[in-house]
């Protein structure tokens, strides 16, 4: 079946579509400053107050900020960060993709089939969505795995192995094939930790940049995808399909930043700029269409809707063993480093 679809002149006049529409490079700029200030900022505290709760303070904010590189990435994906396409790749790639492992044309590759079939069964971010409702157990043993970093690793260590290639070629063909994969993104890396050592800091390369990447980032990436497109009403109607979860300050620096909770919003105009997604917003909001919006009050809101079925139906590993094989799978070429959107 196919989804029903919406024109962008059913709830916008032509002044507001052009407004909405508008990519300003400054502003694009501006959030990947924002993103990393706060990255460098938490780190900074750490070594000026170093104690547990600062460390897990800073966990917390650049896990969430490392997200949102991912969601800027994703932006960069819809060619939304500059009008100049030569530069929206650039930012897109070095200070948002690169350093989280991840690599935008592969993602733009499999995220456009992804709205272009969105809910449907060739959707390739149905997995995602498909095991949902689940018991409160299986989500605990998930989100277990995640804070523990089960989850990343597992993702990370098969990237790394496919960007390594088969066993069988030449060592200079799986050379040449992990630059080709991973390259850039060891090389970005590799700048990030002389940096934080060049300023003494060495040690909050593996404790403040990878642990919050493999644990709080896989976390709230999980929360994410599951407020997107778990428990819809209707996997047809473009305004029920996906969903729009209200998110507060705390939510917003923690788990959704850069406006990435205004999904429906972006499904409808995915060429909207991440910055004019809340503007959208209000004027569905006010429109005829705005009793057929799914639109959630909290996050919390949505993981009740998302673990709803009762625990004595817990079957531990039956409901996501296809989900985890095709996220890894999707991994490999880093399609799916941001997590769905």
């Amino acid at each position: 079946m196919t989804a029903l679809r919406m024109r962008a002149r059913d709830f916008l006049n032509e002044d507001q579509l052009i407004a909405v529409r508008q990519r300003v490079t400054w502003k694009g700029v501006a959030l990947i400053a924002h993103a990393w200030a706060l990255i460098l900022g938490s780190i900074a505290l750490v070594a000026w107050w170093p104690n547990p709760l600062t460390f897990l303070l800073a966990v917390g904010i650049i896990g969430s900020r490392q997200l949102g590189l991912a969601i800027l990435m994703h932006d960069g994906a819809h060619g939304c960060l500059s009008a100049d396409e030569k530069v929206n790749l650039a930012l897109s790639q070095w200070f948002c993709a690169y350093p989280v492992f991840a690599e935008t044309r592969a993602y733009r590759r499999y995220h456009l089939q992804h709205h272009a079939r969105t809910q449907q069964e060739d959707d390739p971010d149905l997995v995602l969505s498909a095991p949902f409702p689940i018991t409160k157990m299986s989500y605990r043993r998930k989100f277990f795995r995640d804070i523990t970093g089960q989850t990343g690793y597992q993702q990370r260590k098969a990237q790394f192995l496919n960007a390594l290639g088969p066993k069988e070629w030449p060592l200079a063909r799986r050379a040449a094939h992990f630059w080709e994969k991973l390259g850039p993104q060891f090389a970005v890396n590799a700048v990030l930790f002389a940096g934080l050592a060049a300023a003494g800091v060495w040690w909050a390369y593996p404790l403040l940049w990878l642990l919050p990447l493999l644990t709080w980032q896989m976390v709230i990436t999980r929360i994410r995808n599951i407020a997107e497109h778990a428990v819809v009403p209707d996997s047809n109607d473009p305004l029920r399909n996906t969903r729009t979860t209200l998110a507060n300050f705390l939510e917003r620096l923690f788990i959704a930043p850069y406006y990435v909770n205004y999904h429906l919003e972006h499904h409808l105009l995915f060429y909207v700029p991440c910055y004019n997604l809340p503007r959208v917003h209000r004027i569905l909001s006010e429109s005829r269409f705005a009793e057929r919006m799914e639109v959630q009050p909290s996050y919390a809101a949505v993981l009740r809707l998302a673990t709803a079925r009762p625990n004595h139906e817990d079957r531990p590993g039956k409901l996501v063993s296809i989900a985890r094989r095709a996220r890894a799978g999707a991994a490999l070429d880093g399609d799916q480093a941001a997590g769905g959107f």
